[in-house]
């Protein structure tokens, strides 16, 4: 691993190191201050011999994205022998930390939210003739919270240093598809080609992994499980059969649906059946959901066992049972919900009880 920066030390004469922040598989991310625009920057650097190899060039290529739901970068250097990238930093989680911590699924309305602004980023980079070929939760930066105030796709650079480490995992067999760190975060949303011809891998790839991603936030779970035990399912595009909660209430059925049909589409065996990115932003476009922030708090009465009330920071909220998306939360457990005017007390919609992993 190349030498830890220290806080304070000033890299090409222009970014201060303030912090650690974090390290992927190829890289060591750190928070800096540029002295010229006193802005906040996120400075990575290389974290092997190995990935110093190709950073330039990814740097290259992840700056010739530039979409409002992309990380920009913003400069390159190399200093002293040492390799660096410049890029926005993004006051945030990635989606795992950001979505999946406290509740396994989100609802219909919030995942076609990510689903479109994922698609956009996507887009983007396929318009100007980038592959992600990593594209995962943890590669997908969320600020807000559950209320999703920005979304960021990143790493588009990176992905390209990673994709060597993805074909070795590949080629060098079952071990090391367990074994490499990359390998085993990105196996769950790996595309059949990644698998069966890794050196022909293509921007239907990236539509691939943006399904198993929305399959995931949908579902609650893998699409086709995780480790070893994946490969084959993956490999036949043996899709799952959805759980029976994304379409038990009629309120929420219809969008998700929608979804899960679409996500299905994306992980067509056939590269040459998925949509494009295009052709996925538009589909996003037609979906009929809310875009409400999110509030949270935990439910303090339920009567007749049909509706009761939500207390939060924002007050107390009315509830009705058929506005609850998944298991029915119980008094004084904690739930995610949307508030609207109710010309009395506001009421919620969806609500979803948080705490259910699996």
């Amino acid at each position: 691993m190349t030498g830890i920066l220290a806080s304070d030390e000033i890299i090409g004469g222009r970014y201060k190191v303030e912090r650690y922040l974090a390290e992927g598989g190829m890289q060591l991310v750190y928070v800096a201050r540029d002295q010229i625009t006193d802005r906040l920057v996120a400075l990575k650097t290389p974290k092997n011999k190995s990935a110093e190899k190709r950073f330039h060039r990814s740097a290259v290529v992840s700056a010739k994205v530039n979409h409002p739901n992309v990380a920009k970068t913003l400069d390159y250097l190399n200093c002293n022998g040492r390799q660096f990238l410049i890029e926005e930093l993004i006051e945030g989680q990635d989606m795992r930390a950001a979505l999946l911590e406290d509740s396994s699924f989100l609802d219909p309305y919030l995942a076609a939210k990510v689903f479109h602004h994922i698609a956009k980023g996507v887009a983007a980079a396929h318009h100007a003739g980038v592959i992600h070929r990593d594209l995962k939760p943890t590669n997908i930066m969320i600020v807000g919270d559950y209320s999703i105030l920005e979304l960021k796709v990143t790493d588009f650079g990176i992905a390209k240093m990673a994709q060597e480490e993805l074909l070795e995992a590949v080629e060098g067999g079952d071990a090391s598809l367990t074994t490499s760190q990359t390998a085993v975060g990105a196996l769950p949303y790996m595309a059949p080609e990644a698998i069966d011809t890794p050196r022909e891998v293509g921007a239907p790839a990236d539509i691939w992994s943006v399904g198993a991603m929305m399959y995931h936030l949908l579902a609650g779970q893998y699409p086709f499980g995780q480790g070893l035990r994946a490969v084959p399912k993956i490999v036949a595009a043996q899709l799952p059969t959805p759980p029976l909660f994304l379409t038990a209430n009629p309120q929420f059925a219809p969008l998700a649906s929608e979804l899960i049909d679409l996500a299905f589409k994306c992980m067509s065996k056939n590269p040459k059946e998925r949509p494009t990115a295009d052709e996925l932003v538009i589909k996003c476009s037609e979906l009929c959901y809310t875009s409400t922030l999110r509030h949270r708090g935990k439910v303090g009465d339920f009567v007749f066992n049909a509706f009761g009330h939500i207390n939060s920071e924002a007050g107390r909220v009315f509830y009705h049972r058929e506005c609850v998306y998944g298991e029915l939360p119980k008094i004084g457990e904690d739930v995610l919900f949307a508030s609207y005017d109710g010309g009395g007390s506001p009421r919620a919609l969806p609500v979803i009880k948080l705490g259910i992993l699996p």
